[in-house]
């Protein structure tokens, strides 16, 4: 888990801890001028993409971070196919989001409600279509709304996929819930505290719970989701919390930690369901995390270790995608934008592919001459 920092000569994308906060003080007067919006990369499957938002609310827990909230209400996003090509599109964020997303992250060199415009490619509230489908849960980074792997579930949905992103409540800069309120990070104030980021992860397990109790219950939404093909995608925290979610809940059949150090750890008797670490350079077996090296011992089923050539930690996410109308420029030598997100996008889809849908996919045998920058580990990684 890493933040973004704004560099003095030429801003760049960082990945060095957790919480965003900002590195240096900032104006609060941005410049008036609004760039060009970003456009998210078209879907690559061959279905439209539909999209709506739910507002959730248990009854049953406790708020982990507010004491004053004896509920968990929680903001999750739907992508899906649908059969509707024409229509609104869906917004990326509002404009408030952005507003503390851009602030938290101490970016104050475009205006604030730059990320709100966004272009998507998903229409929203499309009826979806289709029967039985398989769904996939994301849980973004830590202070990242789910909205920063926009790019990774139209796509999915593209291919046939039901994605539910989750929005945890208070541990993103601002979550918008059902009646307007904008919840803000108040997991930040604890984010320096011991064992904290243990905890977070066993939340956000209990989050990806109770989404599936709604998700599949057959008065919900009748015979869209196939309830025996769950898996979940993570990003940083995110991807840590897809270990604590399968640990926790045998519902979630496989899983994919993006670049995300493994807080709830493998317990010694193992996990036997399919699991892939999709990571950066700091993710080399001997590297500066080593908890994979600790956790891959302890993946007993099928399981890949992959690591993009100059990957950064936001490179599984849309931060690149969008950090030129931020004013942000990429460090030397890191791994362009679109190729990025087509690696992670492809590399994502073969995985759920082959473990969901049962579809062959030699793309995650070995390494392949189109994706030079993906070495498998363990056996053909060294430290770098």
């Amino acid at each position: 888990m890493r933040r973004l920092l704004t560099l003095a000569a030429g801003l760049a994308v960082l990945a060095v801890s957790a919480c965003s906060a900002p590195a240096a003080p900032r104006s609060d007067a941005p410049p008036a001028e609004p760039p060009d919006p970003a456009t998210l990369p078209a879907p690559t499957g061959a279905h439209p993409v539909g999209t709506t938002t739910l507002h959730l609310t248990d009854t049953s827990r406790p708020d982990p971070w507010d004491l004053d909230a004896d509920i968990r209400e929680l903001k999750v996003t739907l992508w899906y196919p649908t059969g509707r090509r024409g229509g609104k599109r869906a917004p990326y964020m509002t404009p408030r989001e952005a507003e503390l997303l851009l602030k938290g992250s101490g970016i104050a060199t475009t205006p604030y409600d730059t990320l709100s415009r966004t272009r998507t490619n998903a229409v929203e509230d499309a009826a979806p279509e289709g029967k039985g489908l398989a769904l996939v849960v994301l849980s973004p980074g830590f202070t990242k709304p789910v909205s920063t792997l926009t790019s990774l579930a139209e796509d999915l949905a593209s291919r046939g996929y039901v994605v539910a992103g989750i929005d945890h409540t208070h541990e993103s800069y601002a979550t918008t819930l059902s009646d307007g309120r904008v919840a803000e990070c108040l997991a930040c104030d604890s984010d320096t505290d011991p064992g904290s980021h243990a905890a977070l992860v066993q939340g956000r397990a209990a989050d990806v719970s109770f989404v599936l109790d709604r998700l599949t219950s057959a008065r919900n939404r009748p015979g869209l989701i196939d309830r025996t093909r769950i898996a979940m995608v993570g990003q940083s925290i995110g991807g840590a919390s897809a270990v604590a979610a399968m640990l926790k809940d045998s519902r979630v059949r496989a899983g994919i930690d993006m670049d995300g150090t493994t807080y709830a750890r493998v317990p010694e008797s193992g996990l036997s369901r399919p699991f892939m670490f999709l990571g950066s350079r700091n993710h080399v077996p001997g590297g500066p995390d080593t908890s994979w090296d600790r956790d891959w011992k302890r993946l007993t089923g099928w399981k890949r270790w992959l690591v993009l050539t100059d990957a950064e930690h936001q490179s599984f996410t849309d931060i690149p995608l969008v950090a030129d109308v931020l004013g942000i420029e990429p460090l030397p030598g890191m791994l362009p934008a679109a190729r990025g997100a087509e690696l992670t996008r492809t590399y994502v889809a073969a995985f759920l592919d082959r473990h969901l849908r049962s579809r062959r996919r030699p793309l995650l045998d070995g390494p392949s001459p189109r994706y030079p920058e993906v070495t498998f580990c363990p056996a053909a990684c060294g430290r770098s």
